[in-house]
């Protein structure tokens, strides 16, 4: 039913086409400390997913997590985010986070107890929170590396950001409701007692979040899956906790998603078919594509932290294995092709990244 990007595919009919070999990994030389890895949704159902590692030399390792555990990493790998030495993958599908050392990719502990799991967001070092599409908000004992207590909400919760003690968290509603019916807001949670202090109404499928400069938050609202309202980019006042900006997509155009922000914070990027590239100060959507679509299914955005470059991946057919594109931020030039995994579905970005 929910077609949106990241979520949950029906069973691919098609026969698969195997993903490259993994790339052979001589422990005593390659660890996973400077680079990008690039998770591999898979195809719903056929827990075939993994993740690929690209180095600082563009050097690609295939399947990193199977490789370095013997087994597969599960079905359906939603996101990763990497807090210090260690790296946090969620398998949407199979309800639980590998954390992996980032040494040896070998696995430290697998946290369960999740209701389809999304992202995760680091408060400290002790604690982080975990959005779920089902039920709540998971809030994770990093030292213990269990689920500790839950903060209920009915609805879906998405993405996540940090600002000072709160955590702003886009809810997209019901699972089971029509995007009509569902209560799209974007809750306020005090991180110091675990618990939902407001809520700032939104446009429907509020699906991404990020903060520029001058500390003003940005959502990106797909509109619905079934397109019941027009696709929106809001921008939030945190002070006063209300939208004071707003721009509305052309609803016959598609669907926007990936909302990220550039190492200066001053530049938007998002998907709406090609790569669009939108200064924080500006007073109107962009009219044309960064990079454009030309033919590529773009599927996941990433802006590296360091250079500013972008990161885009191509999901193809989401059967045979998958393109990721190194684009120059400022005139969109291809830089690099990488091939990767099965459906690419997100980036993640070492803390000590270098490219």
């Amino acid at each position: 039913m929910v077609l949106m990007a990241g979520c949950s595919k029906e069973p691919i009919r098609e026969k698969p086409v195997d993903p490259p070999a993994p790339t052979p990994v001589d422990s005593t030389k390659t660890t996973f400390e400077h680079g990008v890895f690039v998770v591999n949704e898979g195809n719903y159902l056929s827990a075939n997913a993994s993740v690929t590692f690209i180095n600082s030399n563009d050097t690609v390792y295939q399947d990193i997590f199977t490789t370095a555990n013997n087994r597969g990493l599960g079905d359906v790998a939603q996101s990763m985010k990497v807090q210090g030495n260690k790296g946090f993958i969620i398998v949407n599908n199979s309800n639980r986070i590998e954390v992996v050392s980032l040494t040896d990719f070998k696995t430290i502990t697998s946290i369960t107890g999740f209701n389809s799991p999304r992202y995760i967001e680091f408060i400290d070092s002790t604690k982080a929170y975990v959005t779920n599409m089902r039920k709540n908000i998971s809030v994770v004992d990093l030292n213990t590396m269990t689920i500790v207590k839950n903060i209920a909400t009915p609805y879906w919760t998405e993405s996540l950001l940090r600002y000072g003690q709160y955590m702003y968290v886009t809810c997209i509603g019901s699972f089971n409701e029509t995007s009509a019916k569902r209560k799209s807001q974007v809750y306020i949670v005090d991180t110091k007692n675990d618990i939902i202090v407001d809520s700032i109404l939104m446009g429907k499928e509020p699906v991404g979040i990020t903060v520029d400069r001058k500390d003003k938050v940005w959502v990106l609202c797909t509109g619905g899956y079934d397109h019941v309202e027009a696709p929106s980019l809001r921008r939030i006042d945190p002070v006063l906790q209300v939208v004071e900006k707003s721009f509305t997509f052309p609803i016959q155009q598609g669907v926007p998603s990936r909302l990220c922000m550039n190492p200066t914070r001053d530049t938007l990027y998002y998907l709406y078919g090609g790569v669009f590239r939108m200064a924080a100060s500006s007073t109107e959507l962009p009219s044309a594509p960064l990079i454009p679509l030309n033919g590529h299914l773009f599927y996941a955005l990433g802006i590296h932290p360091q250079t500013g470059e972008v990161y885009v991946s191509d999901a193809i057919n989401y059967v045979q294995a998958g393109k990721v594109f190194r684009c120059s931020q400022s005139s969109g030039q291809l830089l690099y092709t990488y091939t990767v995994g099965r459906i690419p579905g997100s980036f993640c970005f070492t803390t000590a990244a270098k490219n």
